[in-house]
Order: C-alpha cells, then sequence, then structure tokens
C-alpha cells in the first residue's frame, strides 16, 4: 500500500478535519465505511478527546479504522490499539495526550497536530499491512 500519511496530514492542515476525521477518513474506504459517515462518527474527537486535551485525536481516529477492521475480533482490536498506542508514545517522547503533546501549560511542544496525524496513519499502515 502506498503511503496515505501525507494525504491525511494535508487533511488537518487544510481546516476541513479535525485530527481524528483526518486520519479515519484517510482510512475510510479500507474499513468500508463512506467518507461522511466515518467524518460524523469522529466529529466529536477533536481537541484531544473531545475538547478535553486527553488522548490524542489522530490516535482516535485510528482507533476507529482498527475497530472497522477487527471490531469482530475484540482481542485482536485491543492488541493492535494498544501497538498503536505504544508506537506513537515512543516516537513522541512518551506523549499520547493532546494536552502534552502541544505543550499545554509547560510551553514546550513536541508535536504538532498535522505531525500526530502522520505518525498515527504511518502505525496505523503498518498495523493493516500485517494482517
Amino acid at each position: 500500500m502506498e503511503s496515505r500519511s501525507k494525504y491525511a496530514s494535508e487533511l488537518k492542515r487544510s481546516g476541513r478535519c479535525n485530527c481524528a476525521q483526518a486520519v479515519a477518513c484517510t482510512y475510510c474506504d479500507l474499513a468500508g465505511i463512506a467518507p461522511e459517515q466515518m467524518a460524523l462518527m469522529t466529529a466529536a474527537y477533536g481537541t484531544g478527546l473531545g475538547n478535553t486535551e486527553g488522548t490524542c485525536g489522530a490516535i482516535i481516529g485510528a482507533g476507529a479504522v482498527i475497530g472497522a477492521l477487527k471490531g469482530s475480533n475484540r482481542i485482536e482490536a485491543m492488541t493492535a490499539m494498544r501497538r498503536l498506542m505504544n508506537e506513537f508514545a515512543t516516537r513522541n517522547s512518551g506523549a499520547t495526550r493532546c494536552r502534552d503533546l502541544k505543550g499545554i501549560g509547560t510551553g514546550n511542544v513536541i508535536r504538532e497536530c498535522h505531525d500526530c496525524v502522520a505518525d498515527a496513519a504511518e502505525i496505523l499502515e503498518s498495523i493493516i499491512a500485517e494482517h
């Protein structure tokens, strides 16, 4: 599969999508979900799990795709999600929360949103490629 991570990152940069939508909508064809439906399903997950500065929306968007692809096997879906979280954290100084990634409260920005989207997309692609 040719990488779609740059496309996902550009979707985020365009302002048309939040981080979750940018990742999830990039892979909605693989998940078997129409782009409009995927955008609606992930609309509430911007700015870190619904504007709480919690778990990065890019991770949540990738999780939506994992769920669509592996949801019939919960163990496999959870294992893939754990891998996504761990690899994302490894790439981003241990951070998976929007607040930490954006440097809210510390002023130390670890990763910009469009780069988080690219990271989540790349990791998602490696998970998809293995199965």
